[in-house]
């Protein structure tokens, strides 16, 4: 399999509800589970505090005490309420804890603390007090580690609208949440481990990908030629712009395609015939190295034999630009990836997406899909999860959103989430590659939302290997384009 379940607050509870014996004995596997943790990471760790709040994720911070306890650490709960509002079985957790006098703490203290405050049930801003313990919990200058996610954090979408505990290793149960991978959550969780607490798996509108969907991408037989093994058209290019369509082809090339065309300015041909040794080139009619609506006919007679078609990386931002993209979407009946420059088009024209028959896929990154939502970038990177879905159901289409977490949605459907990549891929040019290798993958027949979960998965694993002989810090485009091919012959 090359999905894992990604678990909403709501799904985790019905999750919950499926335990046939009662509810103590999950939350005495969870706290053993974060127990567990702590002392894996912080060996050394002579004094932990326990940071609680009142209500179930308080109750696995008293399991978490009383394990570490047992273990020999000096430990502390710091609880944040009113004692009497501790009910249930936190209260029976609570008062194990008070039998074997682990001290009730003020804030400060402990060289580890443990961050068991609010929970998957949280979200929201967390009103001035909490807020305040939070702050004083992130100030401390210990690593923290959080029980199942970071306080602040909502479970369900990775919001964070007020403070939230930034922890160094998060212990999640059952399964990971959409929160602790969806960003902005993601950059408080830290590491994330998985305990399983003896739960049956639950359906999961969200899915996490993992690198087995690479697995699923064609690979080249020894019956296949050139054509069968994926042909890919490429329109783009314009003045000051000719190095996105270049590198859109030879990542789609290095992802295994077979052969691969580009449509670009005629007074800039000679640049992509010198550039692209194994790329076809098709000069197009331009206007000040600016293709117009007269290149049109060239780009469906090149389209003839591809079998998918990338639109937009480096074509410029004109009228005449918007004209003839939205032809081409009209009259081309292929699967198409559009990015960059191709997404600027059809800002205010998303009906020329939605009355399109073959798949389509969209690339943006915040901004470019905050333009088309008619919304604020931060608007969109505050809350990725419904930006992203609400772009797929309005365009029709699938829509792959950038970021250290990509999301990947369909109308009407859950979204596919791959973090898999490093920093290295905050370069110019990643987002060309990445149009490349989606359109290779279409090129072979892969479904569109599958196609670009995988082609997600593909340049993270290519980033990975290219970070392991380049490093991370001067990481260039061109380098993942290398890398493509060892990644994809694994």
């Amino acid at each position: 399999m090359w999905a894992e379940p990604l678990y909403t607050a709501e799904e985790m509870q019905a999750a919950e509800e499926t335990h046939d014996g009662p509810m103590i004995e999950l939350m005495e596997r969870a706290g053993s589970a974060a127990a567990e943790a702590v002392l894996r990471r912080h060996p050394e760790a002579r004094s932990v505090a326990v940071w609680c709040g009142t209500g179930s994720n308080g109750g696995d911070g008293f399991v978490v005490a009383r394990r570490l306890h047992e273990a020999g650490k000096t430990v502390e709960i710091v609880l944040v309420g009113d004692e009497g509002k501790v009910a249930g079985d936190p209260a029976e957790n609570l008062e194990r804890a008070r039998k074997l006098k682990i001290p009730l703490a003020e804030p400060g203290g402990g060289g580890v603390a443990v961050d068991a405050l609010f929970g998957t049930g949280f979200s929201g801003k967390p009103r001035d007090n909490a807020a305040r313990t939070i702050e004083d919990l992130n100030g401390l200058g210990v690593p923290i580690v959080s029980v199942d996610v970071p306080s602040g954090v909502d479970a369900s979408t990775g919001q964070v609208v007020g403070a939230a505990v930034k922890a160094d290793a998060t212990v999640t149960f059952h399964g990971r949440k959409v929160g602790l991978v969806v960003a902005p959550g993601r950059f408080h969780a830290g590491e994330v481990d998985v305990a399983d607490i003896g739960l049956r798996p639950g359906r999961t509108r969200h899915e996490y990908v993992t690198q087995g969907i690479l697995e699923e991408v064609p690979r080249r037989g020894p019956g296949d030629n050139k054509y069968s093994a994926g042909s890919v058209l490429i329109v783009g290019g314009s003045t000051g712009k000719t190095g996105a369509p270049c590198l859109t082809a030879e990542a789609a090339l290095r992802a295994g395609a077979g052969i691969v065309t580009v449509c670009v300015p005629a007074s800039l041909n000679v640049v992509f015939e010198q550039r692209l040794l194994e790329v076809m080139s098709r000069p197009c009619e331009d206007e000040d190295g600016v293709m117009t609506m007269d290149a049109a006919d060239a780009i469906i007679e090149a389209a003839e034999k591809a079998t998918a078609v990338a639109i937009g990386p480096g074509i410029g931002r004109t009228d005449a630009v918007r004209a003839l993209i939205g032809y081409l979407l009209d009259r081309l009946d292929k699967p198409i990836v559009l990015d960059a420059d191709g997404l600027w088009a059809v800002a205010g024209h998303l009906d020329w997406i939605f009355s399109r028959d073959a798949p389509t896929v969209l690339t943006p990154h915040a901004g470019e899909l905050a333009r088309l939502l008619g919304r604020d970038s931060s608007a969109v990177s505050a809350r990725r999860l419904n930006a992203v879905q609400t772009g797929a159901d309005d365009v029709g289409a699938v829509v792959l959103l950038k970021g250290a977490d990509t999301l990947v949605a369909s109308p009407g459907r859950g979204a596919l989430v791959c973090d898999l990549g490093n920093p290295g891929l905050a370069t110019a040019g990643t987002g060309d590659v990445l149009t490349g290798i989606v359109a290779a993958f279409l090129s072979k027949g892969m479904g569109a939302k599958v196609g670009a979960a995988a082609a997600a998965a593909a340049g993270g694993e290519a980033a990975r290997l290219a970070g392991e002989t380049h490093g991370t810090a001067g990481m260039i485009a061109s380098d993942v384009v290398e890398a493509l091919s060892p990644a994809l012959s694994r």
